[in-house]
């Protein structure tokens, strides 16, 4: 086999993060005694957005943009509340969240058997893991590898390197990056010298800048990519 070595994304990839943050933003804000309505999560949306722009080009600490998302969100509709409260309450009901993508559970099963598989996530560390185990994913895969214990996010060239040396016997020839988004797994591949598979489900622009090993329009497609022979 060509590939030995897969390393997933999570989120859009194997589990379903958009029908997961939705259904725990509409349960945390119910539960505050507030309607969860679009305009609610469109300010919601672009406070989130701007504190992990913030984060990711190093203005902020991870802490703060998880402890502060709510109370600026609220505090722009003129309400004071406790910000870290709700991100307590919002992280218990995210890692509740376990969605499947379609053909992952499949996927997952039948690569495992032939392959190493490891996921690759931006994630946090505790709700990545509980997600994993409650979608039934989780006894697959030989490590979980996520951003927040790294110390790194994807796609930079230093989360990618600890990856390569944390997994044993590790042979960049043999290894396939597998995920959804071009900015974070496929960058990160080009940066590592990764090879890498997309999972262009909606018809994406494709990038001239950032181009991928492979493109896929479904999680199933990848069995042909995977199990090529040399």
């Amino acid at each position: 086999m060509r590939y030995t070595i897969l390393l997933f994304d999570l989120d859009d990839t194997l589990l379903d993060f958009g029908a997961n943050e939705t259904d725990s933003l509409n349960k945390l804000f119910q539960q505050h005694g507030y309607t969860f309505s679009d305009e609610l999560f469109r300010v919601y949306n672009s406070v989130n957005k701007q504190l992990w722009a913030d984060y990711e080009n190093g203005n902020i600490a991870l802490d703060v943009v998880l402890n502060s998302r709510f109370s600026e969100t609220m505090l722009r509709l003129g309400k004071v509340v406790d910000g870290i409260e709700w991100e307590n309450l919002y992280r218990e009901l995210l890692g509740n969240g376990c969605q499947h993508m379609e053909g992952a559970l499949e996927v997952c099963q039948s690569l495992s058997v032939s392959h190493r598989l490891f996921v690759i996530t931006n994630g946090i560390t505790q709700t990545q893991i509980k997600r994993l185990k409650q979608s039934g994913l989780y006894e697959f895969f030989e490590d979980i590898f996520d951003s927040q214990s790294i110390g790194f996010q994807k796609p930079s060239k230093e989360f990618f390197e600890y990856v390569m040396s944390h997994i044993k016997e590790f042979n960049i020839k043999e290894a396939l990056i597998i995920g959804d988004s071009l900015n974070t797994d496929i960058k990160g591949g080009l940066l590592s010298g990764i090879d890498t598979c997309w999972i262009n489900r909606n018809s994406q622009k494709c990038s001239t800048e950032i181009q991928s090993t492979y493109t896929v329009t479904n999680l199933v497609d990848i069995y042909e990519i995977c199990t090529s022979i040399k």
